[in-house]
């Protein structure tokens, strides 16, 4: 199982590069059956904030939907024992509170990998980073 990171779905929503290109493609496979995939509750949050913040509300709230019914890809609720432990993972690896979820959540999950472009999940020794 692979933990998709939230700029995985901004790139895929928002940048005609290629890396957004690339970010596209790992979610027609997870959409395909191909990976097994999740992501975080707080992902959406995420992804809904930026595609308003470079689009619109309208443009935010497809986007959002289309995460939500995402073929394949498993969503992890952030509850207060997630917390909890994203709190340590901020403690122990001077992350900032987002990514510390996201590392909690990828942990909570045995994720194999974090698929994200963010190098601060480097020092996140439990899981590696693949990049985008």
């Amino acid at each position: 199982m692979l933990y998709l990171d939230a700029n995985v779905f901004i790139y895929a929503a928002l940048n005609l590069e290629d890396i957004g290109s690339r970010a596209r493609a790992i979610l027609k496979r997870v959409q395909r059956g191909e990976i097994s995939a999740t992501s975080s509750a707080l992902t959406f949050d995420e992804l809904v904030w930026a595609v308003k913040k470079y689009r619109s509300l309208a443009d935010a709230a497809i986007a959002g939907e289309a995460f939500l019914s995402m073929p394949g890809l498993e969503l992890i609720d952030v509850d207060g024992d997630l917390l909890a432990v994203a709190l340590e993972i901020m403690r122990r690896y001077q992350l900032d509170p987002r990514d510390s979820i996201h590392a909690a959540s990828a942990l909570s999950k045995k994720a194999e990998a974090i698929i994200s472009t963010d190098e601060h999940f480097d020092k996140f020794t439990e899981i590696k980073r693949r990049s985008i």
